[in-house]
This record gives C-alpha cells, structure tokens and sequence, in this order.
C-alpha cells in the first residue's frame, strides 16, 4: 500500500460527517453501557444495556465473533479480550466503509463545486 491510502483510511473513518455521526452513536452507546454498569447495575435487566453498543458494531461484530469461535475450539467461550477487540475492529471497521460510502455518493453526485473565476 502506498502511503497517500494509508493516510486516506483514518481520514475516512474519522473526518467524513457520516462517520463522525457513527462514532457520535457509539460514543453515547458505550457512555449509556458504562453508566448503566457502574451506577445502575443493580437492576434486573442490567445486562441488557450492551445491546446498543453490539447492535451498533454488527454486522461484522458478529463475523469476528464467528471467526473467534471458529479459531478456538468450538463450544468454548470467547475471552474477554478477542470480545472487546473484535468490537473495537468493527466500530472502526464500519466507521471507515461508511466515510468512504459517504465520499463515493458526494462525488458521484458532483458534490460542492468549486468556483472558478471569470477568465480563468
């Protein structure tokens, strides 16, 4: 790869107003996770509070997961930490297709132009 994609990957995933509302939705998903477990977690459906943040990450959340069970042996429980990690990698994952979706639907519908001045 040369380094003009490297460099385009976390514009993609960090710059475009799509993905910063992606990363907006998990940011607040992981908040309302946290608070939930550190201040209300006494309640019965504590557990259910990490159904946003995973249905944010999915579709490819579930791949990795499929992918770890498949790796370990089958019927085992994934660790915690190929759990976080495989949720990390999708947010990150999803956040870069949705930037580069957003920037092949601006110039495919020409975009803003720019403005070029008389004579020129």
């Amino acid at each position: 790869m040369n380094t003009r994609r490297l460099r385009t990957l976390p514009r993609l995933a960090f710059a475009t107003p799509a993905s910063l509302v992606y990363l907006a939705l998990v940011a607040a998903a992981a908040a309302f996770l946290a608070w939930d477990q550190i201040f209300v977690s006494t309640h019965e459906d504590a557990s259910f509070s990490g159904v946003y943040l995973i249905a944010l990450a999915s579709p490819t959340f579930f791949l990795f997961l499929s992918a770890g069970e498949t790796l370990l042996q089958a019927g085992a429980e994934v660790p915690g930490w190929f759990f976080y990690t495989a949720l990390v990698l999708s947010v990150l994952i999803q956040s870069t297709v949705i930037g580069a979706l957003q920037q092949r639907l601006r110039r495919s519908h020409g975009g803003p132009r720019r403005q070029r001045p008389q004579g020129a």
